[in-house]
């Protein structure tokens, strides 16, 4: 084919103005910002789209740099992410997973999306790139955000709720379980009551109606000696039994939290040798309390009921389980910062094994069957003492007696004198 032939070069030349037409067709209608710029990074071209995007015309564009288009403080890191990719010219997008900008010819900012291409003519190399206005996109992106956010913080709120009713849910069960369990102590407690009352009541009571019919066989002056025996089982029958009682009443008190602890002003070793005294009517033949006091002061702070309760209590156990002649040693240590009270006995003392359940309510040692008792003094003696904040210990063997020694420290040594807005002193 003659491509010199007028016709033919007519087709070409046709043709040619067609892709023309269509490019700058393309060009102008474009939905993108598009900016031509060489290789002096000069404006060369900008489409209309452009003109619209950054509020200037093709004319006031033509010949400025780029970086014309960017934020002030973008410019130099611009430029040199522009300088390299001159060098090495590839079509890509720009700031992948960074938040680009442009600015408008009034100075505003605004987002934007950017892609980068480069062509060639016969007037050398030139560079694209294809600006899209993402403010709405973003706008919308941020709406989004705060939406997960919001839906974040409620699912929380709910999940946060819903953590704390099966906390709540929990805790329920637990005080169910609780009260359960609180049931069942008060119903074994009731139980072992019955059981060990009736027991415990039986011996005194049948001592009490066997010496009363006794003493109506003694009617002669002659027989006196003998009433006066029965008269003594009948007292000491009468003291046991109330002990029960005071017991299981004091228990009863405890278990409701009525008991209260109110300190007053104790005299020691006054109030230590009235205990003593009283105690003596319950000795056994040739038994004796041998009191002892030691210490610098005489004057404490107690609940003195409290404190009276305890040692006759203790005093109590050291004749019941002590034989007769034998010796129980009460002795009192009041210092400056703490008071020490000890009673020791000489009596069957503790099995080892036994020791540890000391204080636990109607526990009874092994080796103290045939002895009367409930099983619920020493654990009475207990509580009252850590109601006046004080301590219990007790060291015992077999066969050769216990010591339980009682210690209260001052809460403040060197203020002895009752605070009325302080109920501990």
């Amino acid at each position: 084919m003659n491509q010199n032939n007028p016709i033919f070069g007519e087709s070409i030349s046709s043709l040619m103005k067609q892709e023309i037409e269509m490019l700058d067709a393309l060009f102008k209608h474009a939905t993108e910002g598009i900016v031509v710029v060489g290789k002096d990074a000069g404006i060369v071209m900008v489409n209309p789209k452009a003109e619209i995007l950054f509020g200037y015309t093709k004319e006031e564009l033509r010949g400025k740099k780029i970086e014309t288009l960017i934020p002030k403080r973008f410019t130099i890191a611009h430029t040199q992410h522009r300088e390299v990719f001159m060098k090495h010219p590839h079509s890509r997008s720009m700031g992948i997973g960074m938040n680009l900008f442009a600015v408008r010819k009034d100075n505003t900012e605004f987002p934007v999306e950017v892609s980068l291409s480069s062509f060639t003519t016969s007037e050398g190399q030139y560079f694209m790139s294809f600006i899209i206005d993402i403010t709405e996109r973003k706008k919308q992106e941020s709406e989004i955000k705060a939406l997960n956010a919001d839906l974040e913080f409620r699912v929380a709120e709910r999940t946060e709720e819903l953590a704390q009713a099966i906390n709540k849910l929990a805790e329920s069960k637990q005080e169910v379980m609780r009260t359960l369990e609180t049931e069942k102590e008060l119903n074994e407690l009731k139980s072992r009551f019955i059981t060990t009352a009736s027991h415990e009541f039986r011996t005194p009571l049948a001592t009490i109606l066997s010496s009363v019919s006794l003493i109506g066989e003694y009617a002669d002056n002659k027989d006196q000696d003998k009433r006066l025996k029965h008269i003594t089982r009948i007292r000491s029958a009468v003291h046991n039994l109330t002990q029960i009682l005071n017991d299981f009443l004091s228990l009863s008190k405890l278990e409701e939290g009525v008991v209260r602890n109110h300190p007053e002003e104790i005299m020691l070793n006054d109030f230590a040798k009235d205990m003593a005294e009283e105690m003596k009517s319950m000795l056994k033949p040739g038994q004796q309390i041998i009191y002892n006091c030691k210490g610098e002061e005489n004057s404490i702070y107690l609940d003195k009921q409290l404190l009276k309760n305890v040692l006759i209590n203790l005093l109590s156990n050291a004749i019941k389980y002590s034989e007769e002649g034998n010796y129980i040693y009460f002795n009192t240590i009041c210092g400056k910062d703490k008071t020490v009270i000890s009673i020791k006995d000489q009596g069957i003392g503790i099995p080892d094994e036994d020791q540890p359940l000391l204080f636990e309510r109607f526990f009874r040692a092994k080796n103290a069957g045939n002895i009367q008792g409930t099983g619920l003094g020493l654990n009475i003696v207990k509580k009252y003492i850590e109601l006046m904040d004080g301590v219990i210990q007790f060291k015992s063997k077999m066969d050769e007696g216990s010591t339980f020694t009682l210690v209260f420290f001052y809460k403040n040594p060197h203020i002895k004198i009752k605070n009325e807005n302080n109920p501990a002193y």
